[in-house]
């Protein structure tokens, strides 16, 4: 059997029944590099060699985190809350009840507006979530919001924004990645419209967003009304107008750098520049007591440090999974299978995407694999150029959704979850992989067969 595949289904497995991520990551690696016939010895070099790339990814975040909790100490978050709870707080019941679903509303559809805006307009990607979901999580609680609802939209913006849209981070796997190793592979690519190519499996990631929003998770969900961390403002405490001002102001020059280094194509990591400059302002300028500045960024530290290790170990599992060397002979076996037949040969395409993907965590490392074995097949299949393109970029895109691994469901549990109250596997993976994979699948499989 595919040492690939083995390593992926182990891996999803033991993270279903509550192995810890991390533990389940590694041991699929492990099986996964054996059953190649690596031995332990390779397995191992190669899985390290991965950990040192994900290790700059965690750092970045974790200093993200400690910026986080540097804008929830100033009181910033907290304003932010009280102003949001003071519109619930009305005593006429047909007003209240007015307010509660404006309220609702409209949060979901700047969240909405946020994740989109990361990818292509301000592309941050997920740095914005633990800044603004954890102080908007007792609102959350007063509205009894389903967080799982939360996770599908932050998931949509993030996934279905830069597989469609040519721009920022779309840019890049579009143009950058799905066009050029399409061309790279032999294809043809001149006057195809990618955004053509990608709009039906666009349209089916909007479908699952429906679902989960008019049907799935419109019920009320409660939850406990936990702090977040002691290092924040207390209720008791006055909110301080220059600490608001610095934290704007952090905030706003945090991702202008990033903005600014990923427009001049500069190499370094502009996450990681920008959460400095962030924590410098701060600390500059006292917003931030030097008595407390340890304890608070040793607390936004801490809350991102699952994320961090997962992202670490997730990087040793795809290291490991192109060592193996066996994702191409996934891809010829499953062609064997098909006997000529387009509908076939599309769908294992799809579904060979989706368990890559699920394994590496990540579309834009997907695409380079998938594309060079998938472009002679589609040729000699007979697929248009056009349907090429909407299959090798669903395939790539499957998977990203749902991933364990994937920082387009660790982003929002790192927010949702501030509190303790976001189980990363059954209020992440598991919602978004059945909203969002599905009937992508679908919508891939249609788009193939009509382009």
């Amino acid at each position: 059997m595919n040492a690939v595949l083995v390593a992926v289904v182990v891996m999803l497995a033991l993270a279903l029944l509550r192995v810890h991520v991390v533990l389940a990551l590694f041991i699929g690696a492990l099986i996964g590099g054996l059953l190649s016939g690596l031995g332990l010895d390779a397995t191992m070099v190669a899985f390290q060699e991965g950990l040192s790339g994900g290790a700059q990814i965690a750092l970045s975040y974790a200093l993200l985190g400690a910026f986080a909790m540097a804008v929830a100490s100033a009181g910033l978050p907290k304003l932010l809350a009280d102003s949001i709870l003071g519109r619930l707080g009305v005593t006429n019941e047909e007003t209240k009840s007015r307010a509660v679903a404006a309220t609702k509303w409209l949060m979901l559809a700047g969240i909405l507006a946020m994740a989109v805006m990361s990818q292509n307009l301000i592309p941050v990607h997920i740095a914005f979530i633990p800044l603004i979901i954890p102080p908007l999580l007792s609102v959350f609680n007063k509205l009894q919001l389903d967080r799982r609802l939360v996770t599908c939209i932050l998931t949509f913006g993030l996934i279905t924004t830069y597989m469609w849209i040519p721009l920022g981070f779309g840019s890049i796997f579009l143009n950058d990645i799905l066009m050029a190793n399409i061309s790279k592979a032999g294809m043809n690519t001149d006057g195809i419209n990618v955004m053509s190519a990608m709009g039906i499996p666009a349209l089916g990631m909007l479908c699952g967003l429906m679902v989960a929003v008019f049907f799935t998770y419109r019920k009320p969900r409660t939850y406990e009304d936990r702090p977040i961390t002691d290092a924040g403002t207390t209720s008791d405490e006055e909110i301080s107008r220059y600490k608001i001002f610095v934290s704007i102001i952090a905030i706003i020059a945090t991702f202008a750098v990033q903005v600014v280094m990923q427009s001049m194509d500069m190499e370094a990591n502009s996450l990681l520049i920008g959460a400095l400059v962030g924590l410098t302002i701060f600390m500059g300028t006292g917003a931030v007591d030097w008595k407390k500045a340890d304890d608070v960024f040793t607390a936004g530290m801490r809350m991102m440090a699952l994320i961090g290790f997962i992202m670490i170990t997730a990087q040793g599992f795809a290291e490991v999974m192109k060592a193996t060397g066996e994702v191409e002979s996934l891809v010829n076996t499953s062609a064997d299978l098909f006997a000529g037949n387009k509908a076939a040969a599309a769908l294992v395409m799809l579904l060979v995407g989706l368990v890559v993907t699920m394994g590496i965590g990540s579309s834009f490392s997907t695409l380079p694999i998938v594309a060079t074995i998938y472009v002679p097949l589609c040729a000699s299949m007979g697929f248009s150029p056009l349907a090429t393109v909407a299959i090798v970029g669903t395939a790539g895109a499957l998977g990203d959704a749902g991933s364990p691994a994937s920082d387009s469901t660790l982003g929002p549990t790192s927010g949702l979850n501030a509190d303790g109250q976001h189980d990363h596997i059954r209020d992440s993976v598991i919602p978004t992989f059945l909203h969002f994979n599905i009937p992508l699948l679908i919508a891939g499989w249609v788009a193939a067969m009509v382009l």
